[in-house]
């Protein structure tokens, strides 16, 4: 017997959801029946997955499906499943909270959204769909009892704020969801959800591949038949109610592409996704020889709200014969594809291995290579021929996909070629490294880039000086994946990437080059003993100061040695907690043509121990880590300086 009722509240920002589902932002109100055979699909794959290894929790008495029923008396519509099913604890976190993660995101997202169609995708991209019952549903009740568990449980929810949660008794394993219906209103957009046509169509429509069957009562008039099969007049009339199901089953990936429609394909990634907006491109691959397998992947419109976050859950779908083997199996991918979707079958793998065996298994590594080829080859078939949607993919994977180029030595090149960047060629485009080769000055061997925070603390960087004055090309890298990515990639086509804050650079022509090259020497001779008091004042923070080949109009500038790493990186580190205790000790690179540097010099001839001499050397470096976005060592003494400096100028 139901035990009594146990009252839950909503956390604040589920209730918002809620009542956002409840008034109704979405444009099709009968996707919740897709979301409700989506999740039923789910839990009869997790049952037949922990059967491989616990195979008393299956009963061949028990049929692997899902049945839809509808009761135009009572206004209800029930969907139930012989899967998984859920405990008590299960029914509380998984059906009581809201998208556990990241709701108060979500609520801010729904509320800044003018679209219902992009509603719809940021209810997808938040696994909330299970809510969506709400539109057409006054109240919802869930019956549930897990396999292997003889105890059941009963949720139940009107969607206003609170739900309850009890004891209940059912005969077998499973979920059985039951929503008592809104009226029907065709012109506000609610079907008649109690009509059997309706059900068959939206289940046809949006779960036909669905790999279990979805069954529904059908009901229907016999006329009674002479010995000849005909009908006799006015004979009895018997009325027959059998199963019918709903879906063909067959499998989507196995059908020819020309035999499916891009909707079909759109909505079989929103079942096996769990997100409420169609792919940005299908790709389908059919290998044969080796060994032969299929595979239906997507690359996904909008990057999941935590897709960032560890925890993701990332991997393909992979089939042997039909039969779901792994949910998520992470081997099939490298993890810089991991917003890939999708499935793989192949009839090569056994049946009745483990994960840990898989991970090792000859045919999953060669299916590995196949389907990373086959995404890398696509996406740069995108790049040439679909600029704009490889545009959108780049600004939602596009740092998933740098992080290939360490971890994946094999398709390094391949890699490198999709890799897009801002630069100072053109602030309103990003450019790839094919492209910035073709551009390259005369005489230029090396492709010259920046990292940073931003675009406009790199577009003022005193770095850039020399490169706009020769009309050099230099990539802005502001991402903090673009540290690891510099570290791997140390060359396209033939040419070097150098970093334009390291190391000394040299521009020009080989004439150009040389003669830059002496004045700077001889300059740096005449300037060596007013260096030496600088360094001396500052060698906290900088091992060297030297004369600059970057500067045209600034004073100063702060230059890493060529292997060390940036003040970006090292910056990172820090706020991760992985930095050094030490501080990295950079190079304080001067311009000797700048009027500043000139009247320290004179400064110096005069009165080479002169107090003013180190306070102008902790001016200029105060100024330069200023410009490169660095912390000052000690801001009260480098404002106490300025204000000195001030004092004594006016």
């Amino acid at each position: 017997m139901p035990g009594s009722a146990e009252k839950f509240q909503f956390q604040a920002e589920s209730k918002q959801i809620l009542e956002m589902m409840i008034h109704s932002i979405y444009t099709h109100k009968e996707i919740f029946l897709r979301e409700l055979v989506s999740n039923a699909s789910d839990a009869l794959d997790k049952l037949r997955i922990e059967a491989l290894t616990n195979p008393a929790l299956v009963s061949t008495d028990i049929p692997a499906e899902i049945r839809v029923a509808c009761d135009k008396d009572k206004r209800t519509l029930t969907v139930s499943d012989t899967g998984i099913g859920m405990s008590r604890e299960e029914v509380i976190q998984n059906i009581g909270t809201i998208a556990r993660s990241g709701t108060r995101e979500l609520v801010k997202k729904l509320k800044e959204s003018k679209d219902a169609e992009a509603s719809t995708g940021l209810i997808g991209q938040f696994g909330v769909g299970f809510y969506s019952v709400f539109m057409a549903a006054d109240r919802v009740t869930l019956v549930t009892r897990r396999a292997g568990e003889t105890a059941a449980t009963m949720w139940e929810s009107a969607g206003d704020g609170e739900f309850t949660v009890q004891d209940a008794e059912k005969p077998s394993h499973g979920t059985e969801i039951t929503l008592h219906l809104k009226p029907a209103d065709e012109e506000a957009g609610m079907p008649d959800f109690t009509d059997p046509w309706t059900i068959k169509d939206i289940v046809k429509r949006y779960s036909d591949f669905i790999n279990y069957p979805v069954v529904m009562k059908e009901e229907r008039e016999e006329v009674e038949k002479d010995a000849e099969g005909k009908p006799v007049k006015d004979g009895k009339k018997t009325k027959i109610v059998e199963d019918k199901t709903l879906n063909s089953m067959k499998p989507i990936w196995t059908k020819k592409e020309s035999e499916v429609t891009e909707e079909e394909y759109a909505d079989f990634y929103k079942h096996i996704s769990h997100d409420w907006t169609a792919p940005l491109k299908t790709v389908t691959l059919k290998a044969e020889g080796t060994i032969e397998f299929h595979s239906l992947l997507f690359l996904p419109s909008k990057a999941p709200f935590d897709f960032w976050y560890q925890g993701y859950q990332t991997g393909l779908q992979l089939y042997v014969r039909r039969v779901m083997i792994m949910e998520h199996f992470e081997e099939l991918l490298p993890s810089y594809l991991r917003f890939v979707k999708g499935v793989v079958e192949s009839s090569d793998l056994p049946l009745n291995l483990s994960r840990e065996t898989l991970q090792h298994d000859r045919h999953v590594a060669l299916i590995k290579k196949r389907v990373t080829g086959k995404i890398l080859s696509t996406l740069a078939d995108m790049q040439e021929k679909e600029t704009e949607k490889y545009l959108e993919f780049w600004k939602e994977f596009g740092n998933a996909l740098k992080e290939g180029v360490s971890a994946d030595a094999e398709n390094k090149t391949k890699i490198s070629e999709l890799l897009l960047f801002q630069s100072t060629a053109d602030a309103s485009k990003l450019t790839n490294l094919r492209d910035y080769v073709k551009r390259m000055q005369p005489g230029q061997e090396e492709i010259y880039y920046l990292t940073g925070d931003s675009r406009k603390i790199l577009e003022n960087s005193p770095h850039l000086e020399a490169f706009k004055q020769k009309n050099i090309e230099v990539l802005f890298l502001v991402d903090p994946v673009d540290e690891l990515l510099t570290g791997s990639l140390n060359e396209f086509d033939g040419k070097k990437l150098k970093s334009a804050g390291k190391g000394s650079v040299e521009l020009g022509s080989d004439e150009e080059k040389d003669k830059a090259r002496k004045e700077r020497d001889e300059k740096q001779k005449d300037y060596a003993d007013l260096f030496k008091v600088m360094q001396e004042k500052l060698s906290e923070q900088f091992k060297e100061v030297r004369l600059s080949s970057r500067l045209v109009t600034q004073p100063a500038c702060i230059v890493s040695d060529e292997f060390e790493m940036s003040p970006t990186l090292e910056k990172l580190l820090k706020k991760s907690g992985m930095g050094q205790q030490q501080a990295v000790k950079r190079i304080l690179e001067v311009n000797g043509g700048h009027p500043v540097l000139r009247k320290l010099k004179d400064l110096y001839d005069v009165d080479p121990n002169s107090s003013r001499i180190g306070e102008y050397a902790e001016l200029l470096a105060g100024y330069a880590m200023i410009a490169e976005g660095m912390e000052l060592p000690d801001p009260s003494r480098f404002t106490g300086l300025m204000v000195k400096l001030m004092e004594t100028s006016l």
